[in-house]
């Protein structure tokens, strides 16, 4: 299968990256490409991109598409957690705009077989990189009814987090749970009728799982800082999120870097010696367009937040 994603709020984000003749750019969450792709079409004929994905598919996709691009497309197979290593290995040690797109891409939900999709039964994977030895099965079958209940609840902001739980242990007393599918009946069981009507049942239970599986927001929390020190002086790190919990994190890292004084507010001056390290673009998210959200439902959710960094 081809892969297929159609990169939200591109335009958008290429403007807010603010890209120059010749700078150097990362894209953390390489995907499909596309904003690679404009990156590179942006910054001249001597501007170079590095692209970070740990999915497989992903990477040869990419390969493919910036081709064109020569060596001014450098590729690497990693997590965007070490973002640092990774350029330091390419001999690069500041850059001029990084770019993340934290949403799950449109080939990974629709390629069945890895098991992102509530809509097809496939087996129970969710990994991101396919190198990884656990699979969201793994996580089903083994965690405790309170770990698991802990999951639904703070990754997917799952009401019914307690009971859903309580029957997946039910269910795999019986026999394992191994798909997409099995895990969709028992989530519908378990959720009221009446609760099933805004959306599919099972969206929260695999958002958490997959989260969980992936580190995703433990990644993104321990890595905006280290992104921040890698922008040279008006450069801008750019990040568009899908649902609250990694709003709020960029959200608060981003004020956090504009204002990390710790001093008691009523200090006549600061004391702490904390420098802020640059100023938030956007002081209210940017969201898709109607057009865009019409053209893609995807999109519907996503939010862009953009830093630049400042050198005193």
């Amino acid at each position: 299968m081809e892969f297929k994603h159609k990169s939200v709020l591109l335009n958008e984000t290429i403007s807010n990256l603010k890209i120059r003749e010749g700078g150097v750019y990362v894209d953390g969450t390489l995907g499909g490409g596309g904003h690679a792709l404009e990156i590179l079409k942006a910054s001249g004929t001597t501007g170079t991109l590095v692209g970070i994905d740990q999915d497989g598919d992903a990477i040869e996709a990419a390969g493919k598409r910036l081709a064109p691009f020569g060596e001014r497309a450098r590729i690497v197979r990693g997590n965007y957690a070490d973002m640092p290593a990774i350029l330091h290995d390419l001999g690069i040690e500041t850059v001029d705009g990084i770019v993340l797109d934290l949403g799950v891409s449109s080939y990974q939900l629709d390629e069945a077989d890895r098991g992102f999709s509530y809509m097809a039964d496939a087996p129970l994977d969710m990994r991101m990189d396919q190198r990884g030895a656990v699979t969201a099965a793994d996580i089903v079958n083994g965690y405790s009814e309170q770990e698991l209940t802990r999951v639904l609840r703070d990754y997917g902001e799952e009401k019914f987090a307690r009971r859903i739980a309580a029957n997946i242990i039910e269910r795999r007393q019986a026999e394992p749970v191994s798909t997409t599918g099995e895990l969709v009946e028992i989530i519908r069981a378990s959720i009221p009728m009446k609760a099933q009507q805004g959306g599919h049942p099972a969206k929260k239970t695999f958002q958490a799982l997959r989260i969980e599986l992936n580190g995703e927001l433990t990644v993104l929390k321990d890595s905006i800082d280290a992104m921040a020190d890698l922008l040279n002086d008006g450069g801008r790190l750019a990040i568009i999120t899908f649902h609250s919990l990694e709003d709020r994190i960029v959200k608060e890292a981003f004020r956090r870097l504009e204002n990390p004084c710790t001093c008691p507010p009523d200090f006549p001056v600061c004391v702490c010696g904390k420098k802020p390290k640059g100023k938030i673009i956007t002081r209210k998210p940017i969201a898709p367009t109607t057009e865009e959200q019409s053209l893609n439902s995807r999109s519907k959710s996503a939010k862009l937040r953009v830093f630049e960094r400042v050198y005193e």
